[in-house]
């Protein structure tokens, strides 16, 4: 069902709650709802938005606003060991995790809490204490705006990096993504090396998915506020990766600078959050914006 709305307020439809406009925003259900928009004509421009969280509206947008609005969640598939998940574009991202956590299947628990929809998880490859989308998903579902056909497009062709996919480079604007699937499993599978997890982990009790769940989403409201009372991007810096010569060399200077492992070994991932607060500018503020 496709449902259009001339002139919205887009406040309550960004994290920043920035009172600006649209000249169009336009819901819609399913790919089919796609293919009648754009065979009918989609005037430019236009742009996806999903829960609003990476998207900072400085202006009126002179265009068209595309929104998913599907909320499925289905096990499509299901071998002994594992289970393959899809969720369309307009679910919101944490409630997916929450529907993994109760259906006991891992994969996605250390991404709890993190702001958005499923549709924009593999566009960011989003991630957090040492997990990454990629790491689940299995495939992605996408309308091709050009030929107005259906594709899917399997994890291995998605081009995934640190906060980077293929969606955000030669695809971008050429496709909507309608859903994603993950692969997750029923045997645990924890990841607790990132960080103080462990340690918030087995002050719950020990070892479980709903533990590792609730650990997440508790260290994510001490650092992060609310954007349901602040405006704001969440962990919007990405963590700076340097050569482990440099790496070495910043550790005798700041012994007690945390690093992590980067995806390619010769490498170390910094923490930004650590710099930023170093460098002085945790809590810098210049009018009504801040850090």
């Amino acid at each position: 069902m496709i449902r259009e709305f001339n002139n919205p307020e887009l406040a309550p439809r960004n994290s920043f709650h920035v009172a600006q406009r649209a000249a169009r925003l336009i819901e819609f259900d399913r790919t089919e709802d796609l293919q009648e928009l754009f065979e009918k004509g989609m005037p430019d421009p236009w742009y996806v938005l999903g829960g609003g969280n990476n998207v900072l509206f400085t202006q009126d947008y002179p265009g068209t606003l595309l929104t998913p609005v599907a909320q499925g969640i289905r096990i499509v598939d299901e071998q002994p060991d594992c289970v393959t998940v899809e969720a369309d574009a307009g679910v919101e991202w944490d409630d997916l995790v929450e529907w993994a956590v109760q259906h006991e299947l891992w994969g996605l628990e250390n991404l709890s809490l993190i702001p958005g929809k499923v549709g924009a998880a593999p566009v960011q490859n989003i991630g957090a204490y040492g997990c990454e989308a990629k790491d689940a998903i299995r495939s992605v579902e996408m309308f091709c705006t050009e030929t107005f056909n259906t594709l899917v497009l399997n994890r291995e062709h998605c081009a995934f990096g640190y906060r980077d996919s293929v969606f955000k480079r030669s695809l971008r604007g050429r496709v909507i993504i309608t859903s994603v699937r993950f692969a997750l499993s029923r045997t645990p599978r924890p990841r607790l090396e990132y960080g103080d997890l462990a340690a918030a982990v087995e002050a719950r009790g020990g070892i479980t998915l709903r533990n590792i769940r609730e650990a997440v989403c508790a260290i994510r409201r001490a650092k992060l506020p609310d954007p349901a009372v602040t405006g704001n991007a969440g962990s919007f810096f990405k963590n700076p990766v340097v050569g482990r010569e440099e790496a070495e060399r910043l550790s005798a200077l700041y012994p007690d600078m945390p690093h992590y492992p980067a995806a390619d070994p010769s490498q170390v991932k910094l923490a930004a959050g650590w710099l930023i607060d170093r460098a002085g500018l945790k809590g810098h503020s210049e009018g009504r914006v801040g850090i």
